[in-house]
């Protein structure tokens, strides 16, 4: 559990795009994601053959077992949300929030605290999934309204719950969609 504590951790972490998109063009934000993609892709495959200072340390604190590529999805649904729905950086906020903390929130409680096994995904709990409903709900809200907020971080857990590919792509996508698409029905005609 400490191990995944610490996994979750630097998930987390990824909160630095969000204050970067602040006072940073969306454009650039993507640019500099696919710099730190390819810069851990290079670094990760490097640590297979040599021993690289604070990185090596990182990746066998936090490296999940089974997973070498969590990382690289990670970013990318960050990356592709950013290039899609830049026109409003309140969704793209919300949707990387909702990735960032709904997700540890439901990797961490559903691990330590799971029982209740979610129909048709029999390694997810229903724990877990309410955990990432609360934890994404509440970020979501520091960004948008409570309909589109609720919407979102609801869309969030349904995917994470039950996406068949990694969930670090679609989390924020369909997130983004979703809350995209609340807004834009919530808005008055005028």
């Amino acid at each position: 559990m400490k191990k995944e504590l610490w996994r979750q951790l630097i998930h987390a972490s990824g909160v630095f795009i969000v204050f970067l998109s602040y006072i940073l063009p969306p454009k650039f934000l993507i640019i500099m994601c696919v710099a730190i993609l390819a810069f851990v892709i290079i670094v990760f495959r490097l640590d297979h053959n040599h021993h690289i200072p604070f990185f090596s340390t990182i990746f066998r604190i936090a490296k999940r077992d089974d997973d070498e590529r969590g990382f690289a999805y990670f970013f990318i649904g960050i990356i592709i949300t950013l290039s899609i729905f830049q026109f409003n950086m309140n969704i793209v906020n919300a949707a990387i929030l909702i990735l960032l903390f709904g997700d540890s929130a439901s990797t961490l409680i559903g691990k330590r605290f799971g029982k209740i096994k979610l129909p048709f995904q029999p390694r997810k709990t229903l724990e877990g999934s309410l955990a990432f409903l609360i934890v994404g709900f509440l970020v979501s809200l520091t960004q948008l309204p409570l309909i589109p907020a609720f919407i979102g971080a609801l869309a969030g857990t349904l995917t994470e719950a039950y996406s068949p590919i990694d969930d670090n792509v679609p989390i924020p996508l369909v997130s983004a969609l979703v809350m995209s698409l609340a807004v834009y029905f919530m808005t008055p005609v005028v």
